[in-house]
Order: structure tokens, then sequence, then C-alpha cells
């Protein structure tokens, strides 16, 4: 029985990223995979991705990009402000400006440089550098 598909994702696209693998296949999917999927792609973390309908609950097919060097989910999920999110960069993050964490706001999943950009805060849901 699954727990947290979020955190099985993200440790089955660290796993084949170690490997060496180009293809990845994230089983059952939801939407929120996929929207921190699609972060995780306008940072080129990935190369792509696709939702296939296998009518068991669906899988992405992710392409890997050989960027990701660790991600993870952050539990507890932190409620964050704005001005509050550098103190998490500094605890989730290796440096300054390296990486992305990923928030779930009023205006979506989004990565802590848009939040900023945006004056939103939210919760915290992953870290990839």
């Amino acid at each position: 029985m699954q727990q947290d598909p979020l955190a099985d994702a993200m440790s089955a696209l660290k796993n084949a990223e170690r490997s060496g693998k180009q293809e990845v296949i994230i089983k059952p999917s939801s939407k929120l995979i996929g929207r921190v999927l699609m972060v995780m792609q306008e940072s080129n973390y990935i190369k792509q991705f696709e939702f296939v309908d296998n009518g068991r609950g669906g899988l992405f097919k992710v392409t890997l990009a050989g960027n990701i060097n660790d991600c993870g989910v952050i539990k507890p999920r932190y409620a964050v402000k704005r001005k509050e999110l550098e103190k998490y960069e500094a605890r989730y993050l290796p440096a300054q400006d390296f990486g992305v964490l990923i928030l779930s706001t009023t205006k979506g999943v989004v990565s802590h440089t848009n939040a900023k950009e945006v004056h939103t805060g939210g919760k915290l849901l992953a870290y990839v550098y």
C-alpha cells in the first residue's frame, strides 16, 4: 500500500538518474505529480514527460536530461511565507541560486523563484538540484 505517491515518484527519478537510465516510468499518476514534473521540466531537470492512460490510474513516461543530483519530498509539508523562503533554501538546497524548491500555492504548483516574483507563499512539496 502506497503512503505517498509523490515521494515514490521522486525516489524513482533519483534512482533512475543514478543508474544512468534515459527513461523512467512513474506509476500511479496524479495531477500533483504531473504539475511537479512540469516545474522540473521548466527548470531543465527533465527533458519531457507524457501521460499514458492504461485504465488503471495511468502512468507517466519521463525522459531524463541527466541534470538531477538529488531530489526528494519535504515532510512535513511546511506552510511558508514569501519572506521565509530563504531559510528553507538554505536548509534544503546546497548553494544559493542552485536548485529549486517546489511549492503548492494559490497560483498553482510553482518553483520558489516564481513564488517570489508573484509575491506569494505556500506549502513546500519537494526539492531538486
